[in-house]
């Protein structure tokens, strides 16, 4: 599953979380500072796909007539343009190759920075930061689905897209994750 900007923070703080709560780390300047480096890197991840995505959607609209008059099946042909492309812009299309690749770009920052010192392996480091970010991916679409649930439950009809349901979602979206040890 890819990750998206607005999950970014959410992540970023599991990663903390799970990384205090591990034993194998020592955080110099607490979880804030480690989520913090853990979300640029996301970031960073995130918007270089976007970047190529775009190229991409550039090149499908340059070519338009061509596409249309020769029947391509126009995702095919946009993943077979992205998979091109990719190295690149440096992003990994493999979701297990992506992310064991971030999670050693974050072990290396939060070492270099001084955050966390730690006397296993990097390895080992590197596994729970690897971990934090699949199991928020894997509980991801749960908590959307528990508030979701919670949001159809109350009286007031919220409408998807107003600021006012932006606004609650997340509210709740935050509740969750801290009713699931995913945030502090």
């Amino acid at each position: 599953m890819k990750i998206s900007l607005k999950t970014v923070p959410h992540i970023s703080s599991k990663i903390a979380i799970d990384l205090n709560l591990s034993g194998a780390v020592t955080m110099t300047k607490g979880l804030e500072a480690v989520a913090h480096e853990a979300e640029k890197i996301l970031t960073d991840t995130i918007k270089k796909e976007l970047a190529l995505e775009e190229k991409v959607h550039e090149i499908c609209e340059e070519n338009e007539e061509e596409i249309d008059f020769m029947l391509v099946d126009e995702r095919q042909l946009f993943f077979m343009i992205k998979k091109k492309l990719a190295p690149e812009f440096g992003v990994i299309l493999n979701y297990e190759e992506r992310y064991s690749d971030i999670s050693h770009k974050i072990l290396d920052e939060l070492y270099e920075e001084d955050l966390i010192h730690f006397e296993v392996t990097e390895n080992r480091i590197k596994n729970i930061i690897y971990n934090a970010i699949t199991s928020f991916i894997a509980d991801s679409s749960q908590i959307e689905d528990a508030v979701m649930t919670k949001i159809r439950s109350y009286k007031k009809k919220y409408i998807p897209g107003t600021d006012e349901f932006d606004i609650l979602h997340e509210n709740l979206y935050r509740e969750e994750l801290t009713k699931r040890g995913m945030q502090s």
